[in-house]
């Protein structure tokens, strides 16, 4: 956790913003005259071991592998909640979705009848980078709210096409899943379509959106061309409801999940192709991750963690423990990353490598992990908190991961506390299988004055999920 103090750096007024500018750092990448672009390809429901270069042995990925061999793969890559809508806030924002009242017991996510959203004074990614000149985009799912003032182009997006909130929302008929996924029936699912703030499609033909998202992603691309910017691609896949284009029915060995992941990887390698054409690969840092873990409730359509534990929903592993890959060809050294990092990490790494001013007045969870990315210096993240939606159940630190509470992902309001908690150590076994809690009293007392000292710096805000 980072608090920026004013007194630790100079304040200055910058778009309207109280912000607090960053001393530069020492690496040249930060002092390039030319400011690196952005794209964040963020996918739903992705599970750790969905890619061919994580493992399955099913699914072929071969513009994800290759974007891995050029790039960092990260293996202790996390997100700030094991579901959409905190885990989104997390990313853009880089502080836990407590702070902003973006997560509950209630109500996990926000639906087509929530009235809230992500609040006008959190200030996102966009925000901050639309402040030092850049131009950004936001395209796909949203849910961060789908009215006024929380869509995307209220938060320092300068345009917006895709869906507003999960595509399995908006349900109209009361056929299973499978069924209309089998049979292809998009129409069943009445969710909208938006550019900015207005519908262009009701119900969404999800058979062709990733296609789609691609296109608006590489047509921004092609207009952004000689300026900085900032490209957020959410696919609202492979998150149940299932589709694909024709061009990739019945393609994969993995049946209609694989079928999913398959095109995804296709417009990847489309996005990727796009900015090499334009000269703009060696000027662009790429991030391909999930927001949390597979959802496991629906079988072979919703995916793998691979060997990790458990998925969407809960605190083991597999809920929040997501694949990352970071493409930047020229600029970073490619190889298998190790150490820990989350998405939160991802936005004052953007603020320090274009030298833009960071927030003063608020707390951050997220950390500059340049250090990381260019081997200059060791890792500034030692903990992840593991919150299921207002609580923290379980807390890593280095090597050993505590477990508090523990509580089935779905279908259950059955939870176990533990006393003394669980204790895994992650590096020997990454599945969680076997307790050491009582070989090692000294590391639960740490990790329990972490937590405790964590904990007191949690202000309670209104809740937005359940508005």
């Amino acid at each position: 956790m980072n608090i920026f103090h004013t007194n630790l750096f100079k304040t200055v007024l910058s778009g309207g913003l109280l912000m607090t500018v960053v001393p530069s750092a020492e690496s040249a990448k930060t002092q390039r005259e030319n400011p690196p672009n952005f794209i964040i390809i963020f996918t739903d429901d992705m599970g750790y071991g969905d890619i061919g270069v994580y493992g399955h042995p099913t699914i072929q990925t071969p513009n994800l592998d290759k974007m891995a061999q050029e790039g960092l793969k990260f293996t202790n890559f996390y997100v700030g909640a094991p579901v959409s809508t905190p885990s989104r806030a997390a990313l853009l924002t880089g502080r836990l979705p407590i702070r902003s009242g973006m997560c509950s017991e209630k109500r996990r996510v926000l639906f087509p009848n929530s009235n809230g959203g992500l609040p006008p004074e959190e200030i996102t990614i966009a925000k901050a980078l639309k402040s030092n000149g850049y131009h950004t985009a936001a395209i796909g799912k949203w849910h961060l709210g789908h009215k006024s003032p929380f869509l995307p182009t209220d938060h320092g997006f300068d345009s917006y096409y895709g869906i507003p909130y999960s595509n399995d929302m908006d349900k109209v008929e009361k056929t299973d899943h499978f069924t209309l996924a089998n049979e292809e029936r998009f129409q069943a699912y009445n969710v909208p379509l938006m550019r900015n703030g207005q519908i262009v499609e009701r119900p969404a033909d999800q058979r062709t959106i990733t296609r789609r998202y691609t296109e608006e992603a590489i047509t921004k691309i092609k207009d952004f061309k000689g300026e900085p910017f900032f490209i957020y691609l959410a696919h609202n896949l492979p998150h149940i409801p299932l589709f694909r284009s024709a061009d990739f029915k019945d393609v994969s060995k993995a049946g209609i999940y694989g079928d999913v992941i398959e095109e995804i990887d296709w417009s990847v390698g489309q996005i990727l192709d796009a900015l090499k054409k334009e000269g703009l690969a060696e000027n662009t840092l790429v991030i391909f991750t999930s927001d949390n873990g597979p959802w496991l409730t629906f079988k072979t359509h919703g995916g793998s963690a691979g060997m990790l534990r458990g998925g969407k929903g809960g605190t083991f592993e597999g809920g929040l423990r997501v694949p990352s890959i970071f493409w930047w060809p020229g600029t970073l050294k490619p190889r298998v990353v190790m150490e820990m990092a989350t998405t939160m990490d991802i936005f004052p790494t953007f603020m320090k490598l274009t030298n833009t001013a960071l927030p003063a007045d608020r707390i951050y969870d997220g950390y500059d992990i340049t250090p990381v990315l260019f081997e200059t210096g060791p890792n500034p993240r030692d903990v992840i908190f593991y919150y299921r939606d207002t609580e923290v159940f379980a807390v890593r630190k280095g090597d050993y991961k505590a477990h508090f509470i523990t509580q089935p992902e779905y279908d259950s309001d059955e939870r176990t506390i533990h006393n003394p908690p669980l204790l895994y150590n992650l590096s020997e076994d990454p599945a969680e299988k076997f307790d050491v809690s009582g070989d090692h009293p000294e590391v639960i007392r740490e990790i329990e004055q972490i937590l405790k000292q964590h904990l007191s710096t949690i202000v309670p805000v209104e809740n937005q999920l359940e508005k």
